[in-house]
């Protein structure tokens, strides 16, 4: 009997080797006459253990890791495939307390199936939530997700059964369920997971929008830096329309639902959804007046869902297991899970998923085991480059969309980068202008001339130039930029610009701190 070996398929373990190490393993196994089969498992999100090896043996799933191609051949020595000690051995991968102290609902099979493997999906509770969503009136899945308290996790957080519901409510020929798949936040990562990982469970969601809302087609609006998700999510695609989960006859149900991959502008922009649904349609991702609203006058004039893809695979174990359960998850109106992506200067980067409540300081120590560098962190941005910086005096602000409202931040996508004390916050002021300025599709002025005009003003205060009367200037431009853009690209650029300048003076050369905005 074969001798099971996993190594992970995700484009982050490829980008550490993983495909090298995987071929260094067959090598070796065929000098040695030994019977193994690898298998190219999703990751764990592990990342500081990647490449991330597992063995099966009767007792469970052994890990050794970080693995390099050189260290194949002592893994053997050692006898690895039997759960042989060696100084790589991580014991039973499940038992590692990095694992243990999570709470996976989303991110439930993430390292353990192959990401493409439909039966292996079907055995680890997939699709379950369907087969009950079948079974069940429209308004009553619209129900069940609002009651769930599931919010948007793309940033904006709002609930997602009440944007499901206002487009259940209009009445159209035609719907459509839009997956917002163009993940492009500073140290974000989840989407690309789920996607190159469990591309089912967002098949699955999305089937389910469909008929909670009476849509029969779905596109994904994928970022354009993901080939291998491309390919993952087409694949699993075909693979769920021939078992009979997609197309005219869903399950012998009677009803339809069709899903298309579509690539993405390349814009940071087309993240916002109203320029997204303009690039679907084949133009220019400009960003529309609202209202009219998407739920209502949305993909090609017709209502439409948009939802983030973390959003729409948390809908099947909403399905799967009830509302109740999901709402016991979390704290105050925020509930269930987040998907947290650790990057930065931190000892352990990667996934973890957690119930809305954990502090920022758990996460970077506990979790991330502090600074790389041995330095002390000095600041964190938390949800993408229109986060704010929180300094170490707000590290034990819990994870909770409110709370973090409550001091001038956003949540955003889960993404947490951490910088230490070596890092200028001045130049981390100026990259946000910069990045608007890039970035910005150029239809409302405070954001097209604000975001050009910032970085100017910021050079003057680097340069020491009048620093009294240019962070006054500043002010004013972030004001009119919170206040006046049409979208949240110009409207959450002051988020990061004056919160390092509340929070980090000195690095404007500021002794005390200004009067907040």
């Amino acid at each position: 009997m074969s001798i099971k070996i996993f190594v992970p398929i995700d484009s982050a373990a490829l980008s550490l080797g993983a495909n090298e190490v995987a071929a260094a393993i067959s090598k070796e196994a065929q000098a040695r006459k030994l019977d193994i089969q690898i298998i190219r498992n999703s990751s764990r999100g592990l990342f500081w253990l990647e490449t991330l090896v597992e063995v099966e043996t009767p007792q469970g799933r052994i890990g050794f890791g970080p693995v390099n191609p050189s260290d194949v051949k002592s893994l053997f020595d050692a006898d690895f495939i039997n759960g042989g000690k060696h100084p790589l051995a991580l014991n039973l991968v499940a038992e590692i307390d990095w694992l243990k102290k999570q709470e996976r609902l989303t991110f439930a099979r993430m390292g353990i199936t192959e990401p493409t493997n439909i039966d292996q999906y079907m055995a680890h509770d997939g699709f379950q939530g369907l087969k009950n969503a079948l079974n069940l009136k429209p308004e009553a899945i619209v129900e069940t997700v609002t009651a769930s308290g599931l919010r948007g996790r793309g940033g904006a957080a709002f609930p997602t059964g009440i944007k499901w519901k206002t487009v259940l409510d209009t009445k159209a020929t035609q719907k459509y369920i839009v997956c917002n798949a163009d993940e492009g936040d500073s140290g974000t990562y989840s989407d690309r997971m789920i996607m190159e990982g469990d591309p089912f469970v967002l098949i699955e969601g999305m089937i389910i929008a469909g008929l909670a809302v009476g849509a029969t087609q779905g596109y994904i609006y994928l970022r354009s830096e993901y080939p291998h998700a491309l390919k993952t999510l087409n694949e699993a695609i075909h693979q769920a329309t021939k078992a009979g989960y997609l197309g005219e006859d869903i399950l012998k149900s009677g009803k339809a639902f069709h899903l298309e991959v579509r690539r993405a502008a390349g814009a940071y922009i087309c993240g916002e959804e109203t320029s997204l649904l303009e690039s679907l349609e084949g133009k220019r991702g400009l960003v529309r007046f609202k209202p009219p609203l998407p739920a209502i006058e949305g993909l090609f004039g017709k209502p439409t869902v948009v939802n983030n893809v973390i959003s729409l695979a948390t809908v099947p174990i909403i399905l799967a297991k009830g509302a109740k359960y999901y709402q016991d998850f979390g704290m105050g109106r925020s509930r269930g899970t987040l998907p947290i992506q650790l990057a930065g200067n931190l000892k352990r980067t990667g996934l973890i998923e957690k119930a809305f409540g954990i502090t920022l300081r758990e996460l970077l120590y506990d979790f991330g085991g502090g600074s790389l560098s041995g330095k002390p962190i000095k600041a964190v941005q938390v949800g993408g480059p229109l986060g704010a910086y929180l300094p170490e005096s707000q590290f034990d602000t819990p994870l909770d969309y409110e709370k973090f409202s409550e001091i001038w931040a956003v949540l955003g996508h889960g993404g947490i980068v951490a910088f230490d004390e070596t890092v200028n916050m001045a130049k981390m002021a100026r990259y946000a202008f910069d990045f608007c300025a890039i970035e910005s599709c150029g239809k409302c002025t405070p954001c097209r001339i604000g975001s050009t005009r910032g970085v100017e003003v910021i050079d003057h205060i680097m340069q020491g130039h009048d620093v009294k009367k240019h962070i006054a200037l500043i002010r004013d431009l972030s004001d009119t930029m919170l206040n006046g853009s049409l979208c949240a690209l110009g409207g959450m650029t002051p988020y990061p610009v004056l919160s390092a300048l509340n929070h980090f003076p000195k690095d404007f050369g500021v002794d005390a701190k200004e009067p907040k905005a």
